[in-house]
């Protein structure tokens, strides 16, 4: 009788594992996409408020940037507050506060002066500025403002005038923003071979551009 001989189940091999070492040029375009959409999509409004207020900045008279109202106050405040003859016991915060409540104006005090018969105090703001001088012997003062439209605090907001501090951080944080979506758009086009050189191309055509405008019309 013919024995059968079972040959042995091949034994299962084990599935090895291919570790793929990170390609850096893959995560360099990878993070630079990133950057590019999600910065790009954060800072949409920033750029929205800057291009426009640039053409409003170069152009006030098209958008009644350049129109203002003057308006002009008298009136008496408490003596007191003025009169004492230390000028460090002038009731400074006091007088502020009457001429908000009283006026409304507003702004940052950008100047406290005191003379020997006179207390100017000057508020600015984004287009607005408020100057009151008073009379240290009877108290009698005169409050001029200047107030201007909403083209007009656009274009101080743009150029940072007399807006603080914390929109100075805003201008900062959004230069960096721009800055970072610019450099991730031109090392995106670096891993895009077909347009890559024509990209380039026409970058430097642009800025050879710009600088023979103002090489021939700024004087």
């Amino acid at each position: 009788m013919t024995s059968i001989k079972n040959n042995p189940a091949p034994l299962t091999s084990k599935k090895k594992v291919a570790t793929k070492a990170s390609n850096p040029k893959k995560e360099v375009a990878k993070l630079s996409r990133w950057l590019h959409i999600y910065l790009s999509m954060v800072s949409f409004a920033i750029v929205l408020f800057f291009s426009a207020t640039g053409l409003t900045l170069n152009h006030p008279t098209w958008f009644g940037g350049d129109k203002q109202v003057n308006v002009k106050n008298k009136g008496v405040l408490n003596v007191k507050w003025v009169n004492n003859p230390d000028t460090n016991k002038i009731a400074k915060l006091e007088i502020v506060e009457f001429l908000r409540k009283t006026y409304n104006v507003k702004g940052y005090v950008s100047e406290f002066r005191i003379d020997d018969s006179e207390v100017s105090v000057s508020l600015k703001g984004p287009a607005y500025s408020a100057d009151a001088f008073i009379d240290r012997e009877t108290g009698k003062y005169e409050l001029s403002e200047i107030k201007m439209g909403v083209v007009a605090v656009m274009n101080d907001l743009h150029k940072g005038r007399d807006s603080g501090s914390g929109w100075g951080w805003i201008i900062d944080i959004s230069a960096v923003f721009l800055i970072l979506v610019s450099l991730s758009g031109l090392i995106l086009l670096c891993f895009i071979k077909k347009r890559r050189v024509a990209g380039f191309i026409t970058g430097i055509v642009g800025l050879i551009i710009c600088y023979l405008i103002y090489v021939i019309f700024v004087p």
